[in-house]
């Protein structure tokens, strides 16, 4: 599995925005501006986090986007869904009837021995990492460097 630029971009200026929002909304543009990345392509990655309720946007003038939720309640499981879809290392085989029982037997066997597992594990990983984690986790390091970075 690997998850996609799109996926990348989304949290990154998930992110930005809650760092530069402070209750207020934040033009798309200046997200765009601060993460060097194009206007166009950061409407299609909040039009599906608009859809999946994690951002919200303001019409008008002063226009722009804010976070639904608060941060802490947005996770990066959620986001990576939102853009994705579910998040599976390898999808179950169709068994088939006619095959074989000893490969049918195999099949099972991996399915939950090993694909299973290991999205089990990356789902509970992305699951308890909050916006609000990745956020302060950005400032600590802004802080300790001295110098401004952008994510």
């Amino acid at each position: 599995m690997k998850i996609s630029t799109k996926s990348r971009y989304g949290l990154r200026t998930l992110v930005d925005l809650t760092i530069h929002s402070s209750g207020n909304q934040v033009p798309l543009v200046m997200i765009a501006k601060r993460q060097n990345l194009s206007v166009n392509y950061l409407e299609q990655v909040f039009a599906l986090l608009k859809r999946a309720n994690i951002v919200k946007s303001i019409k008008g003038a002063q226009g722009g986007y804010i976070l639904a939720r608060p941060a802490c309640e947005i996770t990066v499981g959620e986001v990576i869904r939102a853009i994705e879809g579910e998040i599976l290392i390898v999808e179950e085989e169709v068994r088939k009837s006619e095959g074989p029982v000893i490969y049918q037997n195999m099949q099972v066997c991996l399915q939950k021995r090993v694909w299973d597992k290991i999205t089990e594990s990356i789902n509970q990983v992305i699951d308890e990492i909050t916006l609000e984690d990745l956020t302060k986790d950005y400032q600590k390091l802004l802080s300790s460097s001295g110098e401004m970075y952008y994510i």
